[in-house]
């Protein structure tokens, strides 16, 4: 059972203040920020004055050499803050010089980036950091934050198994500091590694496993987690609102029985973020994925809305670069699309929604010459190798950054599973399908994807039981049993084929293609007949008239099911003469009748009376 949050909120408001500070002198910008908006939800909670009030430090000529430096890295001169902080050994001016360092090589490589994004093993500068780092870390020299910078570089030099041990004890001593929970999340897989975890017993832990919960897709309990973080305090956090949102919209992809349900999970996530407007009109945190419901409801108004306040706001904010890029995508077009995308990339390699819709939009262009020329037009010399591949390998190389980024991402998985698909390689389509359904077990979109990887290798019992399971799970666009009703058709099960196809067109206002629609029509005309069920042969005959690609057939069938009508109702009125002028065949046709069942006038013989 999930342990209840609980927690003091005068500590909580002390903690905050106490790690602001600490945070802001060292240059740790997103955390104090993200701090600074959970001390904001709490400006009601009142406690004393002694604990707020910061020690002034003392004149020293370390203190002097920390200010200037400090200036210069608020200035993004990181070079000349790590050159003046050389020499120093204080906890807190070490760790600006060494952050001043890593910082300074991250830029320089965003800088430089011309080509094909830079191997981080073949890093001289990170491994020299490196090496620093662990210099300071065997002698103890390194604090909470030290030990977090040092778990980063490892992380970056992919050494995963000490990263995430050295960012765990740097959480132990330092567990105000919301970056380092964030870079150990990103090196958590799977619910046995969260568990497995020795995590400290803190108030902000909760905070982490409600984010690992929805990582994981675990969304029933990081919903429940953050329901309960508003109750005590957070209801109005920002934070905490999105990705309550967050949360909302992918339950739409979990146990979502009906197009009614999963729309309503959208309309909810929506709202949310609607809320978070109105609390902070100047906030673009999270917008982009408030973007993307907005695409997916095809609500161009309100994205053109979005995306012209998030422009007046910063025009070169990675979530601003997003906006605008869904707008343009949503209108079709695709190359400003794609200019925007790579723009968010530009400043942020690691950026990972960028990655995502980037290869959206290879996706929408499929393998043509014009994919190509928009990628040239768009990305310029950022690929220059790739100026003569193909539009699929630019797909392949897109959706592998994504997995380097994150690789729980069940996006990138589909991704590659459809350049596979396109490149006619199933085999290794079907792999990446599947670890996307590892990931979302209860996504009909993955499942279906999966079913039909296997049809496409004639593995036919794999392929129905996907169809089924995504007819079970939720099938959020309508296709599985369609799916289904053409498989069952193809393996000559007409039974199981008219089941599904009546299933299928009980709802005849879903989205789907006319001509699937139609199809589906003509076939249960034809099953009908064949059964000689005229009434439901006319039913779905009549359906057929209204569709141009089956009109002219409807009404071939229509003619066949009248001249059948015609001729059972002769045959009917000449049993009726026959019982009337018989009656011992009508008293035989009344003994041997059953409820339910009709004879066959061709299992009728008659005997004269002699």
């Amino acid at each position: 059972m999930q342990e209840s949050v609980k927690f003091n909120l005068k500590e909580v408001k002390s903690d905050l203040l106490h790690a602001i500070r600490e945070c802001s002198q060292r240059g740790l910008l997103h955390t104090t920020k993200w701090l600074a908006e959970l001390n904001y939800s709490l400006k009601n909670v009142d406690i004393d004055d002694l604990t707020i009030h910061a020690k002034v430090p003392e004149v020293s000529e370390a203190e002097d050499i920390y200010t200037l430096a400090k200036t210069y890295f608020d200035l993004k001169e990181y070079d000349r803050a790590a050159y003046f902080t050389m020499d120093c050994v204080s906890p807190k001016i070490r760790f600006l010089h060494l952050y001043s360092r890593y910082l300074s090589g991250e830029k320089k490589k965003i800088d430089d980036m011309t080509d094909v994004p830079p191997d981080p093993l073949k890093n001289e500068t990170l491994k020299y950091l490196c090496a620093d780092l662990r210099s300071d870390h065997l002698a103890s020299k390194l604090d909470g934050y030290g030990l977090y910078l040092f778990g980063v570089t490892l992380k970056k030099l992919q050494l995963i198994r000490e990263a995430t041990d050295v960012l765990v004890e740097s959480i132990h001593k330092e567990p105000m500091h919301w970056g380092a929970w964030l870079e150990l999340a990103a090196l958590i897989t799977d619910r046995e590694k969260l568990e497995s975890l020795c995590l400290p017993n803190h108030w902000m832990k909760y905070f982490f496993m409600a984010h690992m919960y929805l990582e994981l897709q675990l969304i029933d309990e990081g919903l429940a987690l953050y329901c309960q973080l508003q109750s005590m305090g957070f209801q109005k956090n920002g934070y905490v609102l999105a990705q309550t949102a967050i949360a909302v919209h992918y339950r739409r992809g979990k146990l979502a029985n009906s197009i009614f349900r999963i729309n309503n999970y959208v309309d909810n996530a929506i709202e949310t973020f609607k809320r978070i407007i109105d609390e902070d009109p100047y906030c673009l945190d999270n917008m982009d994925t408030y973007s993307n419901l907005l695409y997916v409801k095809e609500m161009k108004v309100e994205l053109a809305d979005l995306a012209h306040r998030a422009t007046e706001i910063d025009k070169y904010r990675l979530e601003t670069c997003c906006i605008v890029g869904n707008y343009y995508s949503l209108r079709a077009d695709h190359q400003k699309a794609v200019m925007y995308f790579h723009r968010a990339l530009k400043m942020n390699p690691q950026y990972l929604s960028a990655w995502t819709l980037l290869g959206h939009e290879f996706m929408e262009m499929k393998n043509t010459n014009g994919a190509i020329h928009s990628y040239r037009q768009a990305i310029g010399k950022f690929f220059a190798h790739f100026l003569f591949a193909s539009a699929t390998y630019i797909f392949h190389f897109i959706f592998f950054n994504l997995l380097e980024v994150n690789r729980r991402d069940y996006r990138a998985w589909y991704g590659l599973g459809q350049t596979y698909e396109i490149l006619k390689m199933p085999f290794y389509g079907l792999y990446y399908y599947k670890q996307a359904q590892l990931l979302r077990p209860h996504d009909s979109r993955m499942v279906l994807a999966l079913g039909e990887a296997y049809e496409k290798q004639d593995k036919i019992q794999d392929a129905l039981k996907c169809y089924y399971k995504a007819c079970n799970v939720g099938d959020i666009e309508g296709m599985a049993l369609l799916k289904l009703a053409t498989l069952y058709e193809k393996l000559g099960e007409h039974d199981h084929a008219a089941a599904a196809y009546s299933d299928f067109v009980m709802d005849e206002f879903r989205s789907v293609d006319r001509t699937e629609l139609s199809h589906a029509y003509k076939y249960l005309t034809q099953y009908h007949l064949k059964k000689e069920q005229l009434d439901q042969a006319n039913h779905y005959a009549q359906k057929c008239l209204t569709f141009d690609e089956t009109k002219e057939e409807a009404k071939v069938l229509l003619r066949t099911i009248a001249e059948k009508r015609v001729k059972v109702e002769e045959t009917s009125m000449v049993v009726d003469d026959m019982n009337e002028t018989d009656p011992v065949i009508e008293q035989r046709a009344r003994t041997d009748a059953t409820p339910g069942s009709q004879l066959s006038p061709m299992n009728l013989s008659f005997t004269p009376t002699p």
